[in-house]
């Protein structure tokens, strides 16, 4: 078997049996580069070399949890859910408005979402400040969480595949369309950046398709336990802010973008809105250490995933398998050229799910994917369409993508949310599995 493919069922295997999943990393990462046989001096050296990349991500989510804590901690948000209960419970009509609360929040997290990978590109950033403070309400409605990870995945992915806008812009014209044309280069074959988004539109309209399925899915009510979210006190609901402190709270979150989209790091947005709120006064002087550890812990778990993830990855690049994976699924293919392009998806499935980016993944695939998607006689489009939808395979699904690990840092504040069994499968099999169809689909009919 593939090092890779055996790395990735490892670590999916392990994660699903609830082992962490920074220890089910660990341990596919050794598994994968016994596997392909290298020594296991170079397997820790390429394991730690690769830690690197995930710090910076593991700070910024630790800065956004300080500042969602400090957030917590002034109890407007809390004040707005209860008035949300307040309102839906002494209502005349209660069914009637509780489904209109419930569809308003979900499509209110959507387009959030959307915004976030477009118009104001920060990505998760958005999710541990809005999304706990909103565990109350769903509380109430009794929502399955496993929908509500269902809409803000599909939110922060589909739009990156279709839209050349925002994080979509990276996606399709600096990663995908410039890669394709790389690896076309020397067949005389490029492609335009205008043909990107005509065909993603299939494999985008399967997210839809897999959002509808998970709305039906997850419809029935869930009972969860009325605790506090981290960070979160009872008495600061009811705590009184001035003026001026309500005003310091809004700057708090203005700058916070502002400085994120100024500086293109989440650390330094995080840590400005923190400082504003502290100033404020919400926050006693002597009480912020204990704050950032409370904001520390909330997004602990996401942030040693993103760390381990970042060390798999190098494993699984210094293996050297996955052009080999990519050049031995060419054997299966015979002159048969349906089964070529779901050969080409399943193998981008195996590879984002173990790298947990479809950015990473799209220069890895192309080398290979366009010659053989040429000599198979795929159009522009399908040939776009097949190695992009190949790259976002995984992406919704992998227990190490940020796809996945926005949702549940959000939806597990209050610690009734687990990673695996409530994001990551509820994902996988509603996204991945329609992305296939859909993308199959396009690289058959363009």
């Amino acid at each position: 078997m593939n090092a890779i493919v055996l790395a990735v069922v490892v670590m999916v295997a392990l994660s699903m049996l609830r082992v962490s999943v920074v220890f089910a990393l660990i341990i596919a990462a050794v598994v994968g580069g016994l596997a392909a046989g290298l020594p296991m001096d170079k397997i820790v050296a390429a394991f730690n070399d690769g830690l690197g990349g995930g710090a910076s991500v593991a700070l910024a989510y630790a800065a956004l949890g300080a500042f969602a804590v400090a957030l917590s901690r002034t109890g407007i948000a809390q004040r707005l859910s209860a008035r949300v209960v307040e309102h839906v419970s002494h209502s005349h009509h209660a069914g009637g408005e509780l489904a209109l609360v419930k569809w308003g929040m979900l499509g209110a997290l959507i387009v959030a979402g959307g915004l976030a990978e477009t118009l104001i590109p920060v990505h998760i950033a958005f999710i541990p400040i809005l999304v706990p403070p909103l565990l109350h309400v769903m509380n109430r409605l009794k929502l399955d969480r496993r929908l509500v990870a269902c809409a803000i995945t599909f939110a922060i992915t589909t739009l990156y595949m279709a839209l050349p806008v925002g994080f979509g812009a990276i996606f399709l014209n600096d990663i995908l369309i410039a890669n394709i044309n790389q690896a076309g280069a020397a067949e005389g074959f490029s492609v335009t950046r205008n043909l990107a988004p005509q065909a993603m539109l299939l494999p985008a309209l399967g997210m839809v398709a897999g959002l509808a399925i998970a709305t039906f899915s997850y419809r029935r009510k869930r009972s969860y336990q009325e605790v506090a979210v981290a960070g979160e006190h009872l008495g600061h609901a009811e705590q009184k802010l001035s003026r001026r402190q309500v005003w310091m709270i809004a700057l708090s979150l203005l700058l916070a973008l502002v400085v994120q989209l100024w500086t293109d790091s989440m650390i330094f947005g995080g840590l400005v809105g923190f400082a504003v709120i502290s100033l404020s006064g919400v926050i006693r002087w002597r009480e912020q250490d204990h704050v950032v550890t409370q904001g520390m812990h909330l997004m602990a778990q996401v942030g040693f995933i993103m760390i381990a993830a970042a060390g798999f990855a190098a494993v699984m690049k210094a293996t050297g398998a996955i052009p080999e994976l990519v050049a031995g699924s060419v054997e299966l293919i015979g002159d048969n050229r349906g089964m070529a392009a779901l050969i080409m998806l399943l193998v981008g499935l195996f590879i984002t799910m173990g790298i947990g980016s479809s950015f990473s993944t799209v220069p890895i695939i192309t080398a290979i994917y366009v010659p053989l998607a040429l000599g198979f006689g795929f159009s522009p489009l399908a040939i776009i369409a097949l190695v992009g939808t190949a790259a976002a395979l995984g992406d919704a699904g992998s227990p190490a993508s940020d796809s996945t690990l926005g949702p549940t840092a959000g939806l597990n504040a209050d610690g009734q949310h687990d990673h695996i069994w409530d994001t990551v499968v509820p994902t996988f099999l509603h996204f991945n599995l329609p992305l296939i169809a859909f993308g199959w689909v396009a690289a058959m009919v363009l």
